[in-house]
């Protein structure tokens, strides 16, 4: 069904709001599953509407004035769920970390459109300052402490590092997802190694109140490929091209309004580009790696 309640809606959004931009052109919407009256957004990797509401707020309300368009919050389970929602046309525009985004792409033939770049996001294997473990090859028969399934950072790339390594992951080496209670498990000796991003990595030793001398980096990862915009392929391509351009345009507005809250601080002195496809070929590359090419 087309959005023909667009155009009414839009009138009486614009009219009540102070901001300068123009509203997209809303005869570019033309999605045949939504009746909806406003664009519906969801963050892949956060399930709870009152996490998003405090997470995301104040970036929702910079995206409204930027694209001219009320946005209400949709909360996914999971990327699976993502990807379902923008199948069925109930979500429009998703952000995604880089595993999520494959997965979207793969099962829902998402959009990418515009990428975060982040000039630190690496991932990083720990030990304890006082271990003698000092390279990958040696934590054979060891215990690891990963994030969970599917994260980028916190399970498919340092995975794929253990690998070039020489170590298989289901047989040499034990993985336990501890979310984000991995440096503590580290800290406490319950884990012999543990990984993270190295941009959140800094994050976390300040809000826990440790300091990197107590742990050590036995290996650094390369660069990742960044969290990105998608949008629903079942919108106009002259729309989704809009939505780019205007989320380009104003990305220092967009990316001041998600430094807004601590979650989001791994995004700072990150920019805005357009997001590319093939830089995601890699995570791809490991999901099948590592068995688990059912996610795409």
């Amino acid at each position: 069904m087309k959005r023909r309640k667009l155009v009414c809606n839009f009138i009486l959004f614009i009219g009540g709001c102070s901001t300068r931009v123009s509203p997209i052109e809303t005869s570019s919407y033309n999605a045949s599953n939504s009746t909806s009256n406003n664009f519906k957004f969801a963050v892949a990797d956060v399930t709870g509407l009152e996490d998003l509401q405090r997470d995301y707020g104040d970036f929702r309300t910079t995206l409204e004035e930027v694209l001219g368009i009320p946005i209400e919050f949709f909360p996914v389970k999971n990327r699976t769920a993502a990807a379902a929602a923008l199948q069925s046309g109930q979500v429009d525009i998703v952000l995604a970390g880089p595993s999520e985004y494959v997965v979207l792409n793969s099962r829902a033939k998402a959009i990418p459109i515009v990428a975060i770049q982040r000039h630190n996001y690496y991932p990083i294997i720990l030990v304890r300052a006082d271990s003698k473990i000092k390279s990958l090859a040696q934590l054979k028969g060891k215990t690891i402490a990963m994030r969970r399934i599917g994260s980028t950072s916190g399970h498919l790339a340092p995975t794929k590092m253990l690998m070039n390594a020489g170590l298989d992951p289901n047989t040499d080496v034990q993985i336990v997802m501890l979310g984000n209670q991995g440096m503590q498990a580290l800290k406490k000796g319950e884990v012999d190694a543990w990984t993270i991003a190295s941009d959140r990595y800094k994050i976390l030793l300040k809000s826990e109140g440790l300091s990197e001398k107590e742990f050590s980096v036995i290996a650094k990862g390369t660069l990742l490929p960044s969290d990105l915009f998608v949008m629903n392929n079942q919108l106009a391509f002259s729309l989704i091209e809009d939505v780019r351009s205007r989320m380009l345009e104003h990305h220092d507005k967009l990316l001041e309004s998600l430094l807004v809250t601590e979650v989001n601080q791994p995004y700072r002195g990150s920019k805005f580009m357009p997001a590319n496809d093939a830089d995601y070929n890699i995570i791809r590359e490991v999901y099948k790696k590592i068995g688990q090419g059912n996610f795409l």
